[in-house]
């Protein structure tokens, strides 16, 4: 738990947050020229763009297709798998999929990775689709393309074998900019098993995972350990704090965890891994989200409101990029340790706040941290090419990535049904896109004509 004085700052902090980031934001428009952000699209990407948001900006759209989805990463007797259902693949593939996903191949995949450097960024975190969701309604976990039986305790487990040979590929298909991003869950049932019980994984898991951080360190690629159901949540960060304080040496951060701010739990656990990180002297890699799993894990663990989530996600980024964070770095406080943050986000408020209080410590010669920016392939396009319009004290933009995931269009099935989700989660920002996407196609009639 925190300290009472750490409650007190969290809770002074966090209700000024909201009206700092929006004073910030509104000192620095997201646009700093008279070109649209959304020029730099492609016209094929933003017609099919504008197809997908006016399916998930409109409910009563998006519940049924929210319906198929899950009907369909969940196949059955009487429902096929989607890969060998030649009409669905055909009808899914070149619209949902397609949009969020960057390929099936490595060809395919590399090529939606080339597609990303070209339109400006700096380059794709890229993920293996495998994983397990732990839904807390129906007390069951599921995910295509994972072996969800129970595996017995022996000492070699095909479920790990085939995650590390699959993230081993996507390293390869890493490039220079280019990040990994894993989701532990998909090594299957035994590494499952012993997250949801708050242990570290088998070492067969352990010895994998040594293996991709050597790849990734040898190609400077970095990793960022995902955040998943809350069910495994506690074991996958043993995993990942134990990772950083291997690996996260020299004031680099080689490992990143990811924390969620919807999450009541989360400023506790930053507060400990902070102490980890000063204590053992090691880089906190420090990857923000507000969250993903809203329809699966419990609702008493997540805050009340989206105000609640805002304030929180401000909190913990302009706390970073200030080097104080509760008793961190705060007067009389313990020192604030060696962090490197990477915003996750499709709130332009948020990250826009971010950069330009980055940039006014920068100019003041104030302590701050390094700092990234990350959107999902598909969503929120304005807020990414946005950021790439803005220009920091040295004219240069900042670092922008989108994150992406490939495999099969059946491996994809449960992430395709969450940024769904997270649609409806989020629908006047998704009607805001929408809006957005239409102006601009709009604006590229009229020039034409």
């Amino acid at each position: 738990m925190l300290p009472r004085a750490t409650k007190n700052a969290w809770s002074q902090v966090r209700r000024s947050s909201s009206s700092t980031s929006r004073h910030l934001a509104a000192d620095m428009p997201i646009v700093q020229d008279s070109v649209s952000p959304l020029a730099a699209l492609p016209t094929g990407v933003l017609l099919r763009s504008i197809f997908i948001n006016a399916i998930t900006s409109r409910p009563y759209l998006l519940r049924p297709s929210l319906w198929v989805l899950s009907k369909l990463s969940n196949p059955g007797r009487f429902m096929p798998s989607i890969d060998n259902n030649i009409l669905l693949r055909s009808i899914l593939k070149p619209t949902f999929y397609k949009q969020f996903c960057a390929g099936e191949t490595r060809v395919e995949t590399q090529a939606t990775m080339k597609h990303m450097k070209e339109m400006g960024f700096r380059g794709t975190i890229l993920t293996y689709a495998k994983e397990i969701v732990f839904d807390h309604h129906a007390n069951s976990q599921h995910g295509l393309g994972v072996e969800a039986a129970e595996g017995k305790e022996t000492q070699w487990c095909e479920s790990i074998e085939a995650w590390r040979a699959g993230t081993a590929n996507t390293v390869e298909l890493l490039g220079e900019g280019d990040q990994l991003a894993v989701k532990l869950t998909g090594a299957g049932s035994l590494v499952t098993k012993a997250f949801s019980e708050g242990k570290l994984p088998p070492q067969q898991m352990m010895d994998a995972l040594d293996e991709i951080c050597t790849k990734c360190r040898g190609r400077k690629a970095r990793i960022l350990v995902d955040a998943e159901s809350q069910h495994f949540q506690w074991g996958i960060m043993l995993v990942a704090v134990h990772l950083m304080s291997k690996y996260n040496t020299e004031g680099y951060a080689l490992i990143y965890n990811t924390y969620q701010a919807y999450l009541k739990s989360t400023p506790a656990t930053l507060a400990k891994h902070l102490a980890a990180a000063t204590d053992q002297k090691f880089t906190l890699g420090l990857k923000v989200v507000r969250g993903a799993y809203l329809a699966s894990d419990e609702r008493c663990l997540i805050h009340d409101t989206k105000q609640e989530t805002d304030d929180a996600y401000n909190y913990i980024a302009q706390g970073a990029l200030k080097q104080q964070i509760g008793e961190f770095g705060a007067p009389n406080g313990r020192p604030f340790p060696s962090v490197d943050l990477l915003l996750a986000s499709h709130n332009k408020e948020s990250v826009v706040a971010a950069h330009h209080l980055h940039q006014q410590r920068l100019k003041a010669k104030l302590p701050t941290v390094p700092v990234k920016f990350a959107q999902l392939q598909g969503m929120s396009d304005e807020v990414s090419f946005g950021l790439l319009q803005l220009k920091g004290a040295d004219h240069a933009a900042p670092e922008v990535y989108k994150c992406s995931t490939w495999g099969t269009v059946g491996e994809c099935l449960a992430y395709l049904v969450r940024r769904a989700m997270e649609n409806r989660d989020a629908a006047s920002r998704t009607m805001e896109e929408y809006m957005a996407l239409k102006a601009e196609a709009r604006r590229r009639l009229r020039s034409y004509f």
